[in-house]
């Protein structure tokens, strides 16, 4: 399973709010803020606390989605 925070990005610049602005609002770490980049698992916590911050709901910043399955992987 693969969590994307592309829908994240794309509202953190439809808000006009950079990276660096995001972390300092919603009290995230610099290791959080890098997992986000490379769409690594984060606490629900730190989700809870963005969502917070852009006043929006976690499907707003969080898209799951299934890794195709190598047949020749089984």
């Amino acid at each position: 399973m693969t969590f994307s925070y592309n829908k994240l990005w794309k509202l953190t610049i439809d808000k006009n709010i950079n990276k660096t602005q995001l972390r300092d609002k919603a009290g995230l770490t610099n290791s959080t803020l890098s997992k986000l980049s490379k769409n690594k698992t984060v606490s629900m916590d730190s989700l809870a606390r963005i969502c917070r911050t852009l006043e929006c709901d976690i499907s707003d910043i969080v898209e799951y989605t299934q890794e195709e399955v190598n047949i020749n992987d089984k």
